[in-house]
């Protein structure tokens, strides 16, 4: 397979920044060479303003990307930050994958990953890669089992 490039944004919590490394190696064995747009210790970013972080920061690295990974840990659920993010790629028709951290056991995803993820894999380069691509829209636990497809949110049209 020949080495691809990706343009993707990968929302997550700081506290994880380190497991973003451990997931672009992963890919990268397998010849995806990931260009990160995230926000993360290494390259913070100084605001203080959540309007201005939202609508100068992060809208336009979202925007930018072809894709959006949410690294899903324990605490990402709780992040209204990653909510957001989700939403914005979204309203953006992003491809949406959700990525289990290394060895998860488990955990409540966000609530706008459940309602708007393409795919959500386990630590598996090779699942990562064809849901990226939208080739794989199954939903997986940690451990790479299928799980219960998520619920179907109906909206009425207006």
């Amino acid at each position: 397979m020949p080495n691809q490039t990706k343009n993707v944004f990968i929302s997550h919590i700081h506290k994880d920044d380190e497991g973003l490394t451990d997931l672009k190696n992963l890919l990268k064995s397998k010849g995806m060479d990931v260009r990160d747009s995230s926000i993360t210790n290494d390259k913070p970013n100084n605001a203080n303003s959540p309007e201005y972080i939202k609508s100068a920061i992060l809208g336009p690295r979202i925007d930018w990307a072809g894709c959006m990974i949410v690294y899903i840990s324990p605490e990402t659920k709780n992040s209204e930050w990653v909510n957001w993010e989700i939403e914005r790629a979204h309203k953006q028709d992003k491809t949406i994958v959700g990525v289990w951290e290394r060895g998860a056991n488990g955990c409540e995803v966000p609530e706008a990953l459940d309602e708007y993820g393409h795919a959500i894999v386990g630590w598996n380069a090779d699942k990562i890669i064809d849901a990226i691509n939208g080739d794989y829209e199954g939903f997986e636990g940690p451990d790479g089992t299928p799980s219960p497809q998520r619920a179907i949110h109906r909206h009425p049209c207006g």
